[in-house]
């Protein structure tokens, strides 16, 4: 792709070694509700292994970055061996605020579906691109020219995210959690950290749920996070029926999930006690909170975390362009 010329008179050309720093910066005066750190960069966009530095659009007036649209298409399958050939993503982009006015993000943004639709991607997600994705999608609260543009380029809603939150300054275990561990207990369901040999159940069942969850799983403890960190629950056959954990993103251990019980075993109260036994763990170890980035309002796991106490922060869309066929 060549590099191109907006009537700011900012070029767009594709990532070049050197444009990191700057990169980072423009972002945070862009983005500053969400500012970003250069390791995180490094480690969500440089060293995926799905980054083309052709698919990084940056936009440079003289030697400075003032905007990016990140465009990018699997190279690795995420499971398995498939490589998703018609989905691409934009997982992020933003324009310095002294550069905005004059079409620099609408070119930015066409250049990055450019790159993709010359790589034969006719569905364009944005944001929700894992592993790494920065945000599950557009907080249009916080970025309303952002949510005009997307729609102009003909994104459309495909549903909601909630990042919610819960304070644990005083938290304790609560009564109804645990009469009902109490009752499973009896019934012959163990509650328990996973020895070593239970990560081959835990990462079978979380990868039914979803794959980025079982690499999640897998790289954290790869990586050194203590299983402690997790509470499994086993059914009366000895069967894995559930999980729930902290600790599992970026070494934050603040941040709850993945989180997952059996669709049969919903409803019985398991989902309750896993959750309340892992924010026991999380208080005792001197946190504050607990929040995660992703979950639906109206879903039963929705109803579950507000019944716990969370609330929600953040809304977020995940939005898709799709080509005229």
């Amino acid at each position: 792709m060549t590099d191109r010329t907006t009537p700011s008179g900012a070029g767009t050309r594709g990532f070049r070694v050197g444009d990191g720093p700057g990169l980072v910066e423009a972002w945070r005066r862009s983005a500053p509700a969400d500012p970003l750190t250069p390791d995180r960069f490094r480690s969500l966009v440089l060293l995926d292994a799905n980054f083309d530095p052709e698919g990084l659009r940056v936009a440079v007036d003289g030697d400075r970055v003032v905007g990016a649209a990140y465009a990018v298409r699997r190279l690795t399958p995420m499971s398995g061996t498939d490589l998703e050939p018609e989905q691409g993503w934009i997982p992020f982009f933003f324009v310095d605020p002294a550069a905005r006015g004059r079409g620099l993000g609408r070119r930015l943004l066409t250049d990055a579906l450019d790159w993709l639709h010359g790589h034969g991607r006719t569905r364009v997600d944005f944001s929700s691109y894992t592993p790494n994705y920065v945000l599950p999608g557009l907080d249009a609260g916080t970025y309303p020219e952002a949510a005009k543009l997307l729609d102009s380029l003909g994104f459309r809603t495909l549903y909601e995210a909630a990042a919610m939150d819960r304070g644990l300054v005083g938290y304790r275990f609560p009564g109804v959690a645990a009469r009902r561990r109490d009752e499973l207990t009896a019934r012959g369901h163990r509650f328990a950290t996973p020895s070593d040999d239970d990560l081959v159940d835990l990462l079978a069942l979380a990868g039914r749920f979803n794959p980025d969850w079982a690499r999640a799983i897998r790289d954290c403890l790869a990586a050194g996070t203590p299983l402690d960190r997790i509470v499994v629950a086993r059914d009366p056959s000895g069967r894995l029926a559930g999980w729930a954990m902290h600790g599992a993103y970026a070494s934050a251990d603040e941040r709850f999930g993945p989180f997952g019980v059996r669709e049969e075993m919903r409803g019985t109260g398991l989902g309750t006690v896993l959750l309340h036994l892992v924010l026991e763990r999380m208080r005792a170890r001197g946190a504050h909170s607990a929040w995660f980035l992703w979950t639906g309002e109206r879903s039963p796991a929705g109803r579950l975390y507000r019944a716990a106490g969370f609330t929600t922060t953040r809304v977020f869309r995940v939005l898709r362009r799709e080509a005229a066929r």
